[in-house]
């Protein structure tokens, strides 16, 4: 059985991991088959937004704790260079907008995967878990990075100390996710917004996302700079064009991605 579910639908490109038995917990070959994912996806001119969720319960349980201690296992080392760090890289460089649709419990590696994608939903009864301080570990796949950007240095380093459960609806009023939905209204609700972002200029939001990456580090001066130099590339795209002559034609605009 294949450990994600994949499928295009209305230019979004849809990511299900599926090994709903262990709560989608990571091991090496799901790691690699969503790398593998992402990277045809990008390829892919029909995808014009990514949607990551999980089958079952479960968004992901983090890494499957059965591969860390196999004597023939990968090891940790492995795990974070070729496992973790390829995939939150991959979610921050990808030209394409990323939704998590976190359908139940997040923790661990799960958590901070899905808290690296651009926009996070979460059904009314998810949870968000830093578990690793409850076996010794560090917060890894970028946690310790986009968590107390998200939330505050405080926040975060109760969270990743404590080891706290936080609801969805926590989370939204913490600014750690975009929204918590009622479960009823969840799936659609959710990829009603993939769906909405694939019928929007994404040429604009690669360059945003740029930005919103670069804004971590660059000072004030640097960041208008380079504002100014993405602003040049997206008035220079059709959907730019599309986009002011659908303004004065006073019509819906039909971008294209280009």
């Amino acid at each position: 059985m294949s450990s994600l579910l994949i499928n295009i639908e209305d230019g979004v490109g849809f990511i299900r991991l599926n090994r709903p038995a262990k709560l989608n917990a990571f091991d090496r070959a799901m790691s690699m088959e969503l790398i593998d994912a992402f990277q045809t996806f990008e390829k892919d001119n029909a995808v014009r937004c990514i949607y990551l969720t999980g089958e079952g319960k479960g968004f992901s349980a983090g890494q499957d704790l059965a591969e860390v201690i196999d004597p023939e296992g990968p090891g940790m080392q492995k795990i974070l260079h070729e496992h973790y760090n390829p995939i939150i890289k991959k979610i921050r460089s990808i030209e394409l907008p990323v939704v998590a649709a976190v359908n139940g419990v997040a923790a661990g590696a799960g958590a901070n995967i899905a808290l690296a994608c651009d926009i996070v939903v979460a059904t009314s009864y998810a949870s968000f878990i830093q578990a690793f301080s409850k076996l010794g570990l560090v917060p890894d796949s970028g946690g310790t990075y986009f968590l107390p950007r998200l939330i505050g240095w405080q926040k975060a380093s109760a969270l990743t100390m404590l080891g706290d459960k936080v609801s969805a609806e926590e989370a939204e009023k913490m600014g750690m996710i975009y929204r918590c939905i009622p479960d009823d209204q969840f799936v659609s609700e959710s990829v009603s917004i993939a769906k909405k972002l694939a019928a929007m200029p994404t040429r604009s939001f690669a360059l945003t996302k740029k930005a919103l990456n670069l804004s971590f580090s660059n000072t004030l001066e640097q960041q208008l700079t380079l504002e100014d130099q993405l602003q040049q590339a997206a008035a220079n795209t059709e959907d730019f064009k599309e986009g002011i002559n659908a303004f004065l034609e006073k019509r819906t605009p039909l971008f294209t991605g280009r």
